[in-house]
């Protein structure tokens, strides 16, 4: 069933008898309209706020959330600070093909982000990212699965799992980090030979020498974040939320260290309650407010690609570890994802980039028509040790929700729902302490 605004009963009779409803009923203003803002405008009208969605754009999830890998990857989360990066990170410069690209300019904002990244790159930093990430990970695969129960949205999903695909021996052996990780978390995971992985995607046949094994997460999910969230926001319509698309934010006004408005160029709007979704834009909201927020924006890029010959197609994700590109099936498409290029606020699509999105899915799934891909870029709002920053400021009544990251949409039920408990002061279902700002100290 997909969502219409015909359809708002019968969405108010699926939801309204799960309200939270703690505290008063607030007017809560929610800074941006992609999926980590639409969702959390759904758990917090669910919860009895009356909120309305800001955004320049005119419809939802027209940026960042547009076109992106299309992994939903509760088990594949993983903080990029990672030990053994920055000597990676050297060889990748001189790569044709490289998962990482970095165009330095004179950008504070730039080296100290890099500053704080490098110094993630331990095991013991690494550890502990990890984990923060996968308990959010876990609650929000949860989470979403009650949406879907609650909703009916449809969004090409489909939950065969995600497999990350080694090429190399040594690939295959720095993966036990993770799996220690993963079993740790009780995360469900299996370590796959050659075979294993033919078994899983069977299109893999057909190039099984370029393969060693792989290792399989199979709570994954896959589907399109630009249609999940459009359906979303159809069903917060009809739960009463307001979307003002095409206005542009100007900056928060506050008042004897309380977030009293929003000033846009349409006027003011006042609010009990702000929440700041804008992802790779915050920081720069913020800056003005004297909150330092760690968030950089690390380009990505994306191909969606016609499938022509179904048997040589992915059935879900495939992750291929050398150029950490992600291969989506997206039903009668395939969506290739990935790379991280450091280059500020740029949205040009250089023509290097596509070769590399092209390279790793014709050498492992020829089954699409490449010449007639879409091709796109967005900006991941990246905190320099993975986690997202979820929970209140400095400022009363001025809440954070961003950073996420590439793992916006994987987060985005969980994030919302933490968001939410912290707005209405409700002890939350998961420790969410070390997701605010507070543990970047002042």
């Amino acid at each position: 069933m997909k969502y219409s605004l015909d359809s708002a009963s019968a969405i108010i009779a699926n939801t309204s008898d799960k309200s939270i409803h703690i505290g008063a009923t607030m007017k809560v203003t929610v800074l941006g309209a992609g999926v980590i803002g639409v969702t959390s405008a759904y758990y917090l009208a669910k919860a009895g706020h009356e909120v309305t969605v800001i955004d320049r754009q005119t419809g939802p999830a027209l940026e960042t959330s547009f076109a992106n890998a299309g992994e939903v990857s509760f088990g594949y989360c993983s903080p990029w600070a990672a030990p053994g990066i920055p000597r990676k990170a050297l060889k990748w410069l001189f790569m044709e093909h490289a998962p990482l690209i970095l165009r330095p300019k004179v950008d504070y904002a730039m080296l100290a982000w890099m500053v704080r990244m490098l110094a993630n790159c331990t095991s013991e930093r690494y550890a502990i990212n990890k984990s923060r990430m996968l308990r959010l990970a876990d609650y929000s695969r949860l989470s979403l699965a009650e949406l879907r129960t609650e909703t009916s949205i449809a969004y090409d999903e489909r939950m065969q799992g995600t497999l990350q695909l080694f090429r190399s021996e040594s690939q295959l052996d720095a993966s036990a980090k993770d799996v220690k990780a993963l079993a740790a978390d009780g995360i469900p995971y299996e370590v796959l030979d050659r075979e294993g992985c033919i078994r899983v995607e069977p299109a893999l046949r057909h190039v099984s020498d370029k393969i060693v094994g792989g290792l399989l997460t199979p709570k994954d999910e896959t589907g399109d974040c630009f249609k999940f969230t459009n359906a979303l926001a159809v069903a917060c319509v009809a739960m009463g939320v307001t979307f003002d698309y095409g206005r542009t934010i100007k900056g928060v006004e506050v008042e004897a260290g309380q977030a009293k408005a929003v000033a846009t160029d349409r006027g003011t709007m006042f609010s009990d309650a702000i929440v700041v979704a804008l992802g790779s834009y915050s920081p720069l909201l913020l800056k003005p407010l004297g909150i330092r927020l760690p968030v950089y924006p690390v380009k990505g890029y994306s191909l969606t690609i016609p499938i022509v010959d179904a048997a040589r197609a992915p059935e879900s994700t495939v992750m291929d570890e050398t150029y950490k590109i992600a291969i989506t099936r997206l039903g009668d498409r395939i969506r290739v994802g990935g790379m991280a290029e450091i280059s500020g606020y740029t949205n040009d699509l250089g023509p290097a980039r596509r070769r590399t999105l092209e390279h790793s899915v014709t050498d492992l799934f020829p089954g699409g028509d490449v010449k007639a891909a879409n091709y796109w870029s967005g900006l991941r709002p990246m905190t320099p040790d993975g986690t997202p920053v979820i929970g209140a400021t400095n400022i009363r009544n001025l809440f954070l929700n961003t950073g996420h990251g590439t793992l916006g949409w994987t987060m985005s039920t969980g994030s919302a729902r933490v968001l939410t408990d912290i707005v209405g002061g409700r002890k939350g279902d998961i420790d969410a302490a070390d997701l605010s700002i507070a543990r970047y100290g002042r």
